[in-house]
C-alpha cells in the first residue's frame, strides 16, 4: 500500500495503482472518470433483480 498526502489527510491506495517510477516524495496527478458503460448495465442488472424479486 502506498500512502497518499491530500490536503488535510491521507489515504491508502494500493501500491499497483500507481506509475512504476513512483517513488516517495513525487507528487501525483489523479484523473477519476465513470465507466458510464459499466453503470448502464449494472443499473439494467438491478432493475432486472428487482423486477423478478417484486413480481405481482
Amino acid at each position: 500500500m502506498a500512502v497518499i498526502e491530500y490536503q488535510d489527510g491521507t489515504f491508502a491506495l494500493p501500491r499497483n495503482l500507481l506509475p512504476p517510477e513512483a517513488s516517495e516524495g513525487d507528487a501525483l496527478r489523479f484523473s477519476i472518470t465513470v465507466d458510464t458503460e459499466e453503470t448502464e448495465e449494472r443499473r439494467t442488472k438491478i432493475e432486472h433483480l428487482m423486477d423478478d424479486v417484486f413480481e405481482d
